[in-house]
This record gives structure tokens, C-alpha cells and sequence, in this order.
């Protein structure tokens, strides 16, 4: 049925229609919004169709069906590529309950506003706003190394829940790159590991164009990406002609019949419209055709010159026969499995359900430890490792691992069975994601997309390398646990290129970034009771090398204010303070040193642990206020990093303006302030300047 009384495209083949309507409605997206890349989805539509009406299974009805195939669009810029195709095959919408809607996914009006306001079209694909879009891209390099996190999360769950007769994990995952994704890092780190890991579901489809923004990729690039593959372990193949359907077929029955490594099938095209024989490169950099470059590429296809957003007879009912009813009764036949299943095995049936609908398992905290006063105390990461590993064993699918420093920020699971994972034991819960932090990153993001509960780790100084996979954690909403260890000045000897100083700041700028900074083993304890139940938002947690005193909590405030972001640790024995010292981190006990000094000397002291400020900022103004009494004006923050930003809650900063230095930590916090008597020296300088005020 044709969507409107436009003249029909004079074309007998229906697959070439199909193919030619994905091509036309990104001409018309991008003309009228005059923003936009339409040359890649052109080129690149006759393969995405060979992939979705032959081989991608998934039903359109249901884009969150556990064991689909995942699509990754990461040459995002193509957005309008996947953007035809959702609204092609009607793929329906997703609500945040898991539950599908009947709408469309991507209305045809929603092609029409196309990088508009509120649009299910942005200009890169959005995970979460558009169902269908597996995850976020646009960044080149993350959508690949995202898809190894996919295709590891369906080797893992086939090894936790595939029983005899019962395989509900064996999805595949595809993603589609360009040359920009290739020359990034990140998806070398990404590759090199897939490879090592045999991952043989994961298929990289590179669009082998030879354009970037500034031209010819001859410019800056002459990889032979053939042999580097090789050389990671990857089965390669190549299709001369982007437009040879049977050649592409072919390529992807060979990823299929692959079982020993990952597939990476490279596609050469070119952007050309218009004249059978122009070429040229604006499109991918962009712009738009043009209504006369339209006009002619669309005569060049046999279209009507002047018809816009023309889905023609027969396209969607093309889609329906093949991608459609493959997908549902694929789908239909898992959910019948999933019932037997659940009468077969009940208890892994309750987890599979739990985890994709991102539920904790009943008394999954039950035995998380509360540690005694010690004065001695434990390091962050001492106190993180021994709380994560009771939770874990109680949530079967909390599993992750580090960049080659697990003995150090110790993340290892050690209980009996954790195991680790590789291509002799996909079942095992500790990863070694070798020095790669930045693959890293975006492989927990795609696999935190599957529903599994990643964690990953390393020092804070590291997160530099990972910025842009935890920036798109908080822009997807996904419950990533980020462990963040030696996490200050505190490390000593090793130096200021270890040292972090403006890490902890730069995370706490990225909007819906939770940053945990815990001043003892117990407010660890809580962090973790509370970063379980996330759902929808990623943490950074912040923890020492050294050991931390752990606070006597018949004394002081239970820690389980933590979840307020922050609380009144120590308080002033009688009436309202003169002055309040605010910590994070081994800096609370410091403040709660200089506390009974100043108490001591009869000064009316109070002490804030605020381990997150996302938390304590998003508390009523009513809390915010009782905890940090507007007209008490004498405050004092302590923080071994950088001092921007505390000026919303201090007036005055004890941190560092300056990168550290090399030497032991003793002589570190007396040079750059850290001690008892210089607290207490500021708050007293403080309470005077406070009259003033």
C-alpha cells in the first residue's frame, strides 16, 4: 500500500525498491532539515538490507527481545541509515518499563523532522530515546568496541543459562564502521581483545569508502586493515561492489559458518548520485544534495523527481514477509522455550528475568558486612573488594574485571566458581581486559545494553582514557560500575603522573554521572547497597590505597546517610556550629581529627561526610539546608584534588591547586596541607572572616 497518491518508481525488482526507498528517504531527511551525512546511508543501504531481510533476526514487534541480533550503527553520522530501516520495518516502540508500545518506533513524521527538537531522528543514533537503536554512537570507534561488550555478554549468558535442549542465549552482533572508526584507537583496543577471546558471534562490517571530512583518506591513512586483522585473530573477508547482493549474502554466511573468531567482512563503495558516474565527497561531510543533484538521482533510480518521503507499493510488506516474519516467529518460538524453560529450570528462569528487567535478586544485600571501629583501618579498595565479593555471590550476573590492575584495585572475585573468562571458560566472572582502558569503557557500556551488571576498574588517574565511554554511560542511562582505586596524593611515591588531581571534578561534570567518594569501610558498604539498586544511571566509585580509619559509628553517625549524598557526621555538642568541615573520602577522618581538636578548645564544630555531590544536590532544599546551615558562613571543605567547584558548598578549600609530587604520603599531606593543625587553623582564620561576612 503506498503511503501517499504520489507517482509510483517505475520498478519491477521489489528488492531494488526497497533498497532505492532507504536512499530516498535519507536524501529527503537530510534535504529538509539542510543538516545531515546522506552518502553513506546511500552507499550503504544495499548491505544493511542484505543483513536485515536475510539474516537479522529480530522482530519488529518486540526490539527487546532477549536473544535478537544486535545492529550497530557506528558510523553514526549515518543515522538516517538505521533510522529507514526502523521505520521501514515498523519496529515498534520501547517504554522504560520494558514493556512495548503500539506506536512506531520512528513515524514517518519523525523522518520528516529529522534533527529537530524532540524528534525520534537526532543526528546520532540515541539509545533509550529511539527503540531499536542498540546504542548510542556518533563518537568514532564506540559503536564497535561497544559490540564486543554485546557479543561477550551473549557468550556469557550462554554459558550461565543455556541448558541441554535449551539454548536461550545465541544471538549474533553486527556493527557497521567507516574509515573513521578503524583510524580510532578504541577499536583497535576492541578488536585485539575480541580476537584474544575467539568471539565468533561478533561480525565488523567496514564500509571501505576511502572518504573522511578533509578529503581522501590517502591524507592520513594507508592501514592495510586486511592484514592487521589477521593479525588479531579475525576472520576476513571482502565484497568488491557494496551494490553485489549475492556477494554480500555470501560473506554473511561465511561469519555464520565461523565458530573459532570473529568476522570482520570489508565492503568497498562510493558515494555517488546523480550521473551514473559522478562521484563526489560533500555528502559524506554533512551537507546536503541539493534539490537538483535530488532531482537527478532520483531520475538516475527511476524515481518520481519531485517525490518526497515516498515509501512506494510493496516496500513495507517486503520487510513484513522477510526481517518481520522471520523475526516474530523466532521470537514466538524463544518465549514458548522460555516457558519450558521456566518450569524445567526455575531458578535460572528467575534470574534471566530479573536481570533483563535490571531486578536484584530477593536478599541480595543480606549479608553485606559492617566493619568494626578500627583505628588502623582498611584502604578503599581493601573494604570495596570484600563487600563487592559478598554481593556478587548473591547477584550471579555482577561480573567484570580490570585494565591488567585487578591486583591492585582489588576487583577480583575469588569466591569458588568465579573463574575467569576466555575462550575456554565463557562462564567466568573476572575479565582481563588487559591495558585498555579506553575499550574498556565502551565494552562495559554494550555490555551493561545486554542487561548484564559490568564492572570495570583501574586508578582514577586512568579515567582520563576513558572519558568518552563513561560520558556516553551517564547519556545512555546504563548501571555501569566504574572503580576508580588510588584515588589521591595518597599514592605516594609513584608521583603526580599517578597522582589525580582534576580527575575527580572532570567526572563530577558529566550530567548524570554519579560520583561516590566514601570516607570509610562502612560508608563503602553503603555505597555499594546503594549503587546496586541503580537502574538507570552509572557510578564512578572513588576509593584510597591507604588504609582509611574506620569510624567508630556509636560515636558518630551511621554511614548509612552515604545515600543522601551527604550527612552530618559529627556535630556540635550544644546549639548551632561556629564552623563545619566538610570531607570526602580519607579526608573525613582528618576532618573528624581537627573536629575533637576544635571541640576541644570549646570551638561548637561540625563535621559533613559528602561523598556525592549528585546525590546531596538532588535531596530537598529542607535537608540541604539542615545539613549546611545557610547562615553558618565559617566552612571549610577538605579534599586531596582539585578545589574548583567546592565553592558551592565552602567558602574556604583545603586541596590541591597544583599537580603533586614524588615522595612518601606523610610528607606529601604536611607540604600541601593535609594535617589536623592545618584544618583546625583554617577554621578557626574562617569563624573570624565569617563575622564579616
Amino acid at each position: 500500500m503506498s503511503t501517499s497518491a504520489q507517482p509510483q518508481p517505475a520498478s519491477a525488482n521489489i528488492d531494488q525498491l526497497s533498497i532505492n526507498t532507504i536512499r530516498t528517504l535519507a536524501m529527503d531527511a537530510v534535504q529538509q532539515a539542510n543538516s545531515g551525512h546522506p552518502g553513506t546511508p546511500m552507499a550503504m543501504a544495499p548491505v544493511a538490507y542484505c543483513l536485515w531481510q536475510q539474516f537479522l533476526r529480530f522482530d519488529p514487534d518486540d526490539p527487546i527481545w532477549p536473544n535478537r541480533d544486535r545492529f550497530v550503527l557506528s558510523i553514526g553520522h549515518a543515522s538516517m541509515l538505521l533510522y529507514s530501516l526502523l521505520h521501514l520495518a515498523k519496529v515498534k516502540a520501547v517504554n522504560p518499563e520494558y514493556e512495548t508500545l503500539g506506536e512506531l518506533s520512528v513515524p514517518l513524521e519523525d523522518l520528516k523532522n529529522f534533527r529537530q527538537l524532540d524528534s525520534k531522528c537526532p543526528g546520532h543514533p540515541e539509545y533509550r530515546w529511539t527503540s531499536g537503536v542498540e546504542t548510542t554512537t556518533g563518537p568514532l570507534g564506540q559503536g564497535v568496541a561497544s559490540s564486543v561488550g554485546m557479543a561477550i555478554a551473549a557468550k556469557w549468558m550462554a554459558q550461565h543459562f543455556n541448558r541441554p535442549g535449551f539454548d536461550m542465549f545465541d544471538y549474533a552482533v553486527y556493527a557497521l564502521a567507516g574509515d573513521g572508526c578503524m583510524m580510532e584507537g578504541v577499536s583497535g583496543e576492541a578488536a585485539s581483545l575480541a580476537g584474544h577471546l575467539k568471539l565468533s558471534n561478533l561480525c565488523w562490517i567496514y564500509d571501505n569508502n576511502h572518504i573522511t571530512i578533509e578529503g581522501n583518506t590517502a591524507l592520513a591513512y594507508s592501514d592495510d586493515v586486511a592484514t592487521r586483522f589477521i593479525g588479531y585473530g579475525w576472520n576476513v573477508t571482502r565484497v568488491g561492489d557494496a551494490n553485489d547482493q549475492e556477494m554480500l549474502s555470501r560473506a554473511f554466511k561465511v561469519f555464520k559458518a565461523t565458530t573459532d573468531r570473529p568476522t570482520l567482512i570489508i565492503v568497498d563503495s562510493h558515494i555517488a548520485y546523480g550521473a551514473p558516474n559522478k562521484q563526489d565527497t560533500s555528502a559524506a561531510h554533512g551537507e546536503p544534495l541539493g534539490e537538483q543533484e535530488i532531482r537527478l538521482t532520483k531520475l538516475n533510480y527511476g524515481w518520481p523527481e519531485d517525490a518526497k518521503f515516498l515509501v512506494p507499493d510493496g516496500v513495507y510488506e517486503r520487510f513484513e514477509e522477510l526481517m518481520g516474519q522471520r523475526g516474530h516467529e523466532l521470537r514466538e518460538a524463544w518465549i514458548a522455550k522460555f516457558g519450558e524453560y521456566s518450569r524445567e529450570f526455575p531458578e535460572l528462569a528467575n534470574q534471566l528475568f530479573k536481570m533483563q528487567h535490571r531486578r536484584l535478586p530477593d536478599e541480595w544485600d543480606r549479608d553485606i558486612p559492617f566493619f568494626p571501629p578500627d583505628a588502623k583501618g582498611l584502604a578503599g579498595r581493601d573494604a570495596s573488594g570484600k563487600v563487592q565479593n559478598v554481593i556478587a555471590q548473591r547477584v550471579p550476573w555482577l561480573i567484570g574485571g580490570a585494565a591488567d590492575l585487578a591486583p591492585s584495585t582489588k576487583t577480583r572475585l575469588t569466591f569458588d566458581g568465579a573463574g575467569d573468562f576466555g575462550p575456554a571458560n565463557y562462564a567466568g566472572r573476572n575479565f582481563h581486559f588487559g591495558i585498555r582502558e579506553h575499550a574498556m569503557g565502551s565494552i562495559l557500556n554494550g555490555m551493561s545494553t545486554s542487561k548484564i551488571r559490568p564492572f570495570g576498574s583501574g586508578f582514577l588517574i586512568f579515567s582520563d582514557y576513558m572519558r568518552a565511554p563513561i560520558r556516553l554511560s551517564a547519556l545512555m542511562e546504563l548501571p555501569v560500575i566504574y572503580i576508580f582505586t588510588h584515588d589521591s596524593i595518597g599514592v605516594g611515591e609513584d608521583g603526580p603522573t599517578h597522582q589525580p588531581v582534576e580527575q575527580l571534578i572532570s567526572l563530577r561534570a558529566i550530567p548524570g554521572l554519579t560520583v561516590l567518594r566514601p570516607g570509610d569501610a562502612n560508608e563503602i558498604a553503603e555505597a555499594w547497597r546503594l549503587i546496586m539498586e541503580f537502574r538507570h544511571q552509572p557510578v564512578c566509585l572513588i576509593l584510597s590505597r591507604q588504609n582509611m580509619p574506620t569510624l567508630d559509628r556509636t560515636k558518630y553517625a551511621p554511614a548509612s546517610g552515604l545515600a543522601k549524598g551527604a550527612y552530618v557526621l559529627a556535630d556540635a555538642l550544644d546549639g548551632e556550629p561556629e564552623v563545619i568541615l566538610i570531607g570526602t573520602g580519607s579526608e573525613v577522618s582528618l576532618c573528624v581529627d581537627a573536629y575533637e581538636k576544635l571541640t576541644a578548645e570549646g570551638i561548637k564544630t561540625r563535621v559533613v561526610s559528602m561523598p556525592s555531590w549528585e546525590l546531596f544536590d538532588h535531596q530537598p532544599k529542607e535537608y540541604r539546608d539542615r545539613v549546611l546551615p545557610p547562615d553558618v558562613r565559617a566552612r571549610v571543605s577538605v579534599e586531596q584534588a582539585s578545589t574548583v567547584g567546592w565553592q558551592r558548598y565552602a567558602y574556604r578549600s583545603i586541596g590541591m591547586n597544583t599537580f603533586g609530587a614524588s615522595a612518601p604520603l606523610k610528607e606529601l599531606q604536611k607540604k600541601f596541607g593535609f594535617t589536623p593543625d592545618a584544618v583546625v587553623a583554617a577554621a578557626k582564620e574562617e569563624i573570624i572572616k565569617a563575622v564579616g561576612r
